[in-house]
């Protein structure tokens, strides 16, 4: 895939208590998924709750494209970044803002629609757990890689609006929060009345 060439082949220990924190959010969020997808089928993921709605399967294609888009754009800013290693992630008070509202799991909180470009299609293959199981991999592979940079200070270009300049570590936490919020969304999915079984 496109983002696996742009990453870098060294390897980076995870030493700092944020990337700690956010690998093992990525591997909940891969044991999470795997529960909630893992062995249906293509009518199963692709049932939608009501029209409009997404489907299991919608919701982790969303992940997929999501984490495509982020991850080489985030892994660009860190060439010729500060290399410095640092505690915790700090947000400033609009990330801050934005992640709670529209990136973290927010049950009958703020609600967006997906930008064009990450929108899942209507129907999904059932190799859409797969695809997003990589695209996580590759973003713990790029947690490793920016353990070793002040995230707090380096900003990356945002693939989705181009005039919000977040940090490094602000992207990071939106990759692990977002999958967190379309999982719990997938999850409410496989309970709904109605779901094939």
């Amino acid at each position: 895939m496109l983002y696996c060439g742009q990453m870098s082949t060294a390897a980076h220990s995870v030493s700092s208590h944020w990337s700690t924190r956010l690998i093992n959010e990525l591997d909940a969020s891969d044991r999470r998924a795997e529960s909630i997808a893992k062995g249906l089928s293509a009518p199963q993921l692709n049932w939608q709750p009501r029209p409009g709605a997404w489907s299991i399967g919608q919701c982790l294609e969303h992940l997929r494209i999501s984490n495509e888009a982020l991850v080489p754009a985030i892994s660009e800013a860190l060439e010729g970044g500060q290399r410095e290693t640092i505690d915790e992630i700090k947000l400033g008070w609009f990330s801050g803002w934005f992640i709670r509202n529209f990136i973290a799991p927010n049950p009958g909180g703020a609600r967006a629609r997906a930008p064009k470009k990450i929108e899942p299609a209507q129907q999904v293959e059932p190799s859409v757990l797969e695809g997003f199981l990589r695209s996580n991999q590759a973003a713990r592979d790029l947690v490793r890689r920016a353990s070793g940079y002040d995230v707090n200070r380096i900003r990356y270009k945002n693939p989705f609006l181009p005039l919000l300049r977040f940090t490094v570590g602000a992207g990071l936490e939106i990759i692990s929060k977002h999958g967190s919020r379309h999982l719990l969304q997938a999850e409410g999915v496989r309970q709904a009345t109605g779901f094939p079984r």
